[in-house]
């Protein structure tokens, strides 16, 4: 534009310059000189705005002409046929058949048999009933002793569960049968002859109980537990137990604010003579609960609550209420790798002559001493966590205070060679009692576990201990340190094995010396401590049928897990398992 308008202003300048000239020449005015003070410069107002479209001035105009398009479609046949997509190809893993039920049986060393069967019958979509046989036998043969050792130990179970939208619940029938024999006898003991001619070391346990669970998935009350029970030995003594437990909670903002109650009735008996007492009998009723609120936030989980709980015992003239701290509390410290936890905590615990029988199945049925264990506190602490995705670890440190804790002794032996005839098995010293102290328990924990794969799992911990008791000289038969060591591999599709190891350290106990007389100075004793191993291999010949074969305590060591009482030497055994759908 500005190009134009330049253009527009020289043109004008020439034409008044020319008609400038021709007007001298007319007038013949002569000659001048004109100076030019300042140059010309244009502006856009100098200039005027051509129009954007100019006017025609033709006189000729041409009609334009209406034209009219169409368009003349032919198909064309295509021969293109687009490639189909096709899925990548993913190698399905076979499900695994999961049977409802299975029978084994195995035989071995020891004239020794093992036998299980679990069934499970679908009575409808949400209800289910089961039965469970367990049966383990040996007839005995350990080397060096002079009396019967075979044992016997069968169970069964009945169980009936059903599950609604609203709870689930459970009962179970429980029956059994253990039988043992008193065979630990001091070795100058078993030398006389007349002792062991007259010595009849068998004994027998008999036990059922009937209990329930409920679970309800709505609502604060979260469920219960109750069960009734008898158990019962082959010398006429018996135990009744019934406990109760039901539970609620809570939830309050994000804490859960829970309470248990428990009532814990047990009531027994012993029929035989224990030093001049011909009939002993012992009734307990604690009574509990235990309020707690849940206190999580971010890292940290916080379990804040007490325990409260009486004895009532007919036998005292008023039941005591103890109360007793119950605090549980963790934190991440770094994630899952770095966990420190702790706790402070205390019960009343109920002792039974079932419980004693389980661990120890070789006590005298002349236990007048059972009565609760007061579990004062159990402070303790640790760090757990993973060290990689692989191997996880657990560090813990604990004292215990516990007043009447029960302690297996050694019974001193109570009749001579000439009261042998007619005296019952368990009365030459080849049996165990029960005594009272108060105990203090300063322990030292550690586990590593390792999940190398899917197909290896290993497992091993050790725990150290350190006893101060109140009235006898040591804490009888509780070890001072323990180790184990467990795993497993699933070596291909159809072989896998296991190991499994075991350490017990020291044990004291005391023994009777005396031969011919009734001993009244028992002597200290020290259980060495011993090391068990046990291994197993097995092989899948299909998804029903697989076959396995056990060796324990391999290296075959005669060790003595109580004061007199050798365990069997290397133990093989070898069986089958077959799974199956009725």
């Amino acid at each position: 534009m500005i190009k134009n308008i330049k253009s527009i202003f020289t043109l004008s300048f020439i034409l008044v310059a020319a008609s400038y000239a021709q007007a001298q020449d007319k007038d013949n005015l002569g000659t001048e000189v004109v100076n030019v003070v300042k140059p010309y410069t244009p502006e856009i107002g100098d200039a005027f705005k051509v129009k954007a479209t100019p006017a025609l001035n033709d006189s000729v105009n041409t009609a334009k002409k209406k034209v009219t398009y169409g368009i003349f479609s032919v198909p064309v046949a295509s021969t293109f046929a687009p490639a189909k997509g096709k899925a990548a190809a993913v190698k399905k893993a076979k499900p695994v058949k999961l049977y409802d039920n299975y029978v084994t049986l195995g035989f071995g060393t020891y004239t020794s048999a093992l036998a299980e069967l679990y069934t499970n019958f679908e009575i409808d979509r949400n209800s289910n009933f089961g039965i469970y046989l367990n049966h383990n036998s040996s007839q005995g043969g350990i080397e060096g002793v002079v009396l019967d050792d075979k044992f016997y130990d069968t169970d069964l179970n009945l169980n009936y569960s059903s599950r609604n939208n609203n709870f689930n619940w459970r009962t179970d029938l429980d029956l059994g049968h253990k039988l043992y024999n008193w065979y630990g006898l001091d070795p100058q003991v078993a030398q006389n002859q007349t002792i062991v001619q007259n010595i009849d070391p068998t004994h027998s346990f008999y036990n059922a109980g009937l209990s329930g669970a409920i679970e309800f998935n709505e609502g604060f009350f979260e469920g219960a537990t109750a069960s009734i029970g008898y158990f019962g030995d082959s010398f006429k003594s018996s135990e009744i137990r019934a406990v109760v437990a039901p539970e609620f909670m809570v939830p309050i903002a994000k804490q859960k604010l829970s309470l248990d109650l428990k009532l814990d009735y047990v009531n027994g008996s012993f029929e035989n003579e224990d030093s001049g007492i011909t009939k002993t009998d012992y009734t307990h009723l604690i009574v509990s609960g235990n309020p707690s609120i849940q206190i999580l936030k971010e890292d940290l989980t916080l379990d804040l609550g007490v325990n409260v709980a009486a004895d009532f015992n007919p036998d005292a003239s008023k039941a005591d209420l103890k109360v007793y701290p119950s605090v549980r509390a963790s934190y991440r410290l770094v994630d899952e790798y770095f966990i420190i936890y702790g706790g402070l905590e205390g019960d009343l615990k109920q002792n039974t002559y079932q419980e004693l029988a389980s661990e120890n199945p070789f006590v005298s049925p002349t236990l007048n001493t059972i009565s609760p264990t007061d579990q004062k506190f159990d402070l303790y602490g640790g760090i757990k966590g993973k060290l990689s995705s692989a191997m996880s670890y657990n560090l813990r440190a604990s004292y215990l205070s516990q007043d009447n804790r029960l302690l297996f002794k050694n019974n001193a032996r109570t009749v001579g060679s000439a009261d042998a005839m007619g005296a019952a098995g368990y009365q030459f010293g080849n049996s165990f009692g029960v005594v009272n102290d108060d105990l203090r328990t300063l322990s030292l924990f550690g586990e590593l576990n390792f999940d190398v794969n899917s197909n290896l799992k290993m497992r091993v911990n050790g725990e150290l201990f350190s006893y101060e008791t109140e009235l006898e000289e040591e804490a009888w038969n509780l070890p001072d340190f323990k180790a184990s060591f467990f795993a497993d591999y699933q070596i291909d599709k159809n072989w896998f094995a296991g190991i499994t190891l075991f350490y017990v350290g020291e044990r004291f106990d005391q023994t009777d010396v005396e031969t011919t007389a009734i001993s009244t100075n028992p002597i200290k004793v020290t259980l060495e401590s011993f090391f068990d191993a046990n291994a197993h291999v097995g092989y899948r010949f299909n998804d029903q049928l697989s076959f396995f074969a056990r060796v324990n305590n391999a290296l075959g060591n005669n060790y003595q897990r109580y004061i007199n009482y050798p365990v069997q030497g290397l133990q093989g055994m070898a069986g089958a398992t077959y799974r199956f759908d009725w």
